[in-house]
Order: structure tokens, then C-alpha cells, then sequence
């Protein structure tokens, strides 16, 4: 994930709220080999791999879960849904816990009950308490991505603020990729319960060192609950076109990838692959390549632009779901390689796009974009399934491919759009 989706902030206030501090309190915050900078660091990169790791820790396990059930992939794909659905609806409000109470104090707690549920997990008599308890332990991390950027942002010194944003987004991507491979070896000899089991248990751990760890904050002032000027904030961001588009760009792509992966494990363990669910686990080693299409954006938008960029990494997602249709095991793998690397590529470019579009409340805006991004991956989860169970692997892919062709007609819009907003400011500047 991009830093600008990781959680920033949710404020109370216009603006995000950032500290105010002289040139004494500078000097008194972290930086690379200052004191507590590396327990910082560690402790937030751990917290990232308990979050994500709990949070998809049944999506490589799906067929396992349907098999026990008696479950048809669509119902079992609610335990995924449910997850990043109670997270996506939850974002706003923990964020503003967070300002209230402190960053520490939410982070902590948040992990404190996720990490509790994760424990009940393996012991789900039903299809019905697992989903629920999935939808708990997804509202209790929404306390993780809500608050770390904003710790980030009052304890570290600007010049290593990138650095040590880039260390909690790591551990993001390792928590779910290796969530997701573990769950999938561990289930292959003993089963999903001890699976999510041996899932809740690292994460327990982490959590443990993620307290001892994290230093104090010296630089947090507590704001005051003020849900009318947040509302506010949050109407002005919803009401301007080029942010409502960078929204439903972010929830169409993850559409895609939250449709892909949950499906995945049913086609490959069908004929004609076959393939044993250690192996299906390990398949999310492809997340690898998305972490690199999603560090050299940047290089990528200063050649093509913005709309540019997010073409190429539409039309990237949609050769791979094309692709990932072949009998032929390696195409398959091959489509996963492009719809992976197509979708952090586009999420990349949207949701840094929202943090530099935004003229005020840039937390609220980017809070907004993360709500989008989990309501699309939800989404993805259940239609996608859906639609395996109706039609098969070409149906995820319909799926896949319509919300592609979103992205390419919000995106023709939003060109369209500042076509017509440039035109206007040579006719203005001409009179």
C-alpha cells in the first residue's frame, strides 16, 4: 500500500492537525539513529504486520472454509468481506478517537481487541460467527492505519518522515503477503482453524513488543470531539469532482484485486490445475511485484502524467485478467504478475493524487480514500465470488474487467474535464 493509504489522520479541525513547534521541540523529535527512532520504527513496522496479517488471514483459506461449511465460495468470501468492510466503516470514527485520546493509547487498544477476536477465530462453530467475528476484528484494527501517520507525523523529524512512513507501509505488504503464504502451508497439514490460529498468535506477539516498544509521544495534543466541523470537512471533499473521481478510481482498482485473490484459491485447486494449498499460499509471493510497480510510480507519472499513468496501469490489470482466463498454469501466474503490478500502480497514483489535491483537511481526504479502497475491496470479495459461483473464473474476470473499464471512463472524464477547466482560464485570462 501507498503511504497516502495507510491511514492517515482523520482530524476533528479544517486542517490536519499537526503540532505547532518551535526549534527546541524539533530537536527533540526522532530521526534516523536518534534515541527511540529504531524502537519507533520496529514497533510500527510490527503493528503493520499484525494488522494486515489479521485482516486477510481466511482469504488464502476459502476453499478449506467452504469445504467445512458446506459453503458455496460467495458465502465464504464474507469472511473476507466482512473484515475490510467493518474496517472501511470505521476508519472515520477511530481517527477521531485518535484525536481525542492519542495515538498510542487507539493503536494499542485496537490491536489489544483485534488481536482477542483473532484468538476466538479458530474456534467458530458456524459460517455466521466466523463472518461476524471477522467484521469485529475489521472495525478494531481500523485503529491502526487511523492513527500511525499521524504519530508519524508529530514524533518524527520531517526529513525522515518518508523514511519511517515507508518502514510501517513495509510492514503492510510483508504482514499480508506472509499472512496469506503461512495460512496456506500451516492449513495444508493441519488444517484453517490452526491456521488462523497460528495467524492470531503472531499477531499476539507483535502487538506485545509493538507496546513495549513504541516510545511516548511528546508532541500529541488532544483535540476536542467536534463531529460538525468534521462533517463539514468531509462534505467539502466529497463534493469536489476530481477527489470523487481519485475515490472511485481507488475502490474500482482494488474491485479488481479484492475479486482476484479471493477467487484465486477455488480455480486453482479445480481442475485443471489442481494445486495443493501450500502452493495456492504461496502464490501471494506476487505481492512482491506490486511493491516495486508502486515504489517507481513516481518516475512513471513524470513521464506519462497523472491520467496517463493510470491508463497504462489499467490497461496492465486488463491484459493480466485476460490472460489469467488460458488453461495453462504459467499465463495464469503471468496475469497474476499484471493485474498485481497494474493495480499498486494505479492505487499508488490515485491516493497520492488525494493528499496533493486537497486544499485543506488532507487527513479527512485521505481517510475518505482509505474507506473507498476497503468498501472496494469488500465489494470485489463478495461480487467476484458471486460471479465465480455463477460463471466460473470467466465471470470473476467480467467483473474484473468492467471495473477496469470505470477506471478508463472516470479517467477519459477527468481529462475531458481539464480540457475544458484550461480552456476557460485562457478565455478568462484573455478578457
Amino acid at each position: 500500500m501507498s503511504p497516502a493509504s495507510t491511514g492517515a489522520s482523520t482530524t476533528m479541525d479544517a486542517a490536519t492537525h499537526v503540532p505547532s513547534v518551535d526549534s527546541t521541540d524539533s530537536d527533540t523529535r526522532m530521526s534516523p539513529g536518534g534515541p527511540g527512532y529504531r524502537r519507533m520504527s520496529l514497533a510500527l513496522f510490527l503493528a503493520g504486520v499484525a494488522t494486515f496479517a489479521l485482516l486477510y488471514s481466511t482469504q488464502a483459506l476459502l476453499p478449506l472454509i467452504s469445504g467445512e461449511f458446506g459453503v458455496e465460495a460467495s458465502e465464504a468470501s464474507w469472511t473476507v468481506a466482512a473484515a475490510t468492510g467493518g474496517l472501511a466503516l470505521c476508519v472515520l470514527p477511530m481517527s477521531a478517537l485518535s484525536e481525542r485520546f492519542g495515538r498510542r493509547a487507539v493503536m494499542t487498544a485496537s490491536l489489544a481487541v483485534a488481536v482477542t477476536v483473532g484468538m476466538l477465530v479458530p474456534f467458530a462453530p458456524s459460517i455466521g460467527v466466523l463472518v461476524a467475528l471477522r467484521a469485529l476484528q475489521g472495525a478494531a484494527l481500523a485503529g491502526l492505519p487511523a492513527s500511525a501517520q499521524a504519530y508519524l507525523a508529530e514524533e518524527v523529524r520531517p526529513k525522515a518522515l518518508v523514511t519511517a512512513i515507508g518502514l510501517f507501509v513495509a510492514g503492510n505488504s510483508v504482514g499480508g503477503m506472509s499472512g496469506r503464504v503461512i495460512t496456506g502451508w500451516v492449513a495444508q497439514e493441519w488444517g484453517w482453524r490452526v491456521s488462523v490460529g497460528v495467524i492470531g498468535v503472531i499477531a499476539v506477539a507483535c502487538a506485545v513488543a509493538f507496546r513495549l516498544l513504541l516510545p511516548a509521544p511528546k508532541h500529541f495534543r488532544a483535540g476536542s470531539l467536534r463531529p460538525r466541523v468534521l462533517l463539514g470537512t468531509v462534505r467539502d471533499h466529497l463534493a469536489d469532482p476530481l477527489l470523487r473521481r481519485l475515490y472511485a478510481i481507488g475502490a474500482l482498482f482494488m474491485t479488481v484485486f479484492g475479486g482476484v485473490y479471493t477467487v484465486i484459491g477455488y480455480r486453482l485447486t479445480g481442475a485443471p490445475f489442481g494445486l495443493p494449498q501450500g502452493i495456492i499460499g504461496s502464490i501471494f509471493l506476487v505481492y512482491l511485484v506490486g511493491t516495486v510497480s508502486a515504489s517507481t510510480v513516481g518516475r512513471l507519472v513524470g513521464r506519462l502524467g497523472r491520467r496517463g499513468a493510470l491508463y497504462l496501469a489499467g490497461g496492465t490489470t486488463a491484459a493480466g485478467l485476460l490472460l489469467s482466463v488460458a488453461p495453462s498454469l504459467p499465463l495464469v501466474l503471468l496475469g497474476l504478475v499484471l493485474i498485481t503490478a497494474g493495480f499498486f500502480a494505479g492505487h499508488a497514483v490515485a491516493s497520492s493524487a488525494v493528499s496533493k489535491t486537497a486544499a485543506h483537511g488532507r487527513a479527512q481526504a485521505s481517510a475518505l480514500y482509505q474507506s473507498a479502497y476497503y468498501i472496494g475491496s469488500s465489494v470485489g470479495s463478495t461480487v467476484g465470488a458471486t460471479a465465480f459461483r455463477a460463471d466460473g473464473w470467466g465471470g470473476t474476470v467480467a467483473v474484473g474487467l468492467l471495473a477496469v473499464a470505470g477506471v478508463v471512463t472516470i479517467t477519459v472524464l477527468g481529462t475531458r474535464a481539464a480540457r475544458v477547466a484550461a480552456q476557460r482560464s485562457l478565455v478568462a485570462n484573455a478578457h
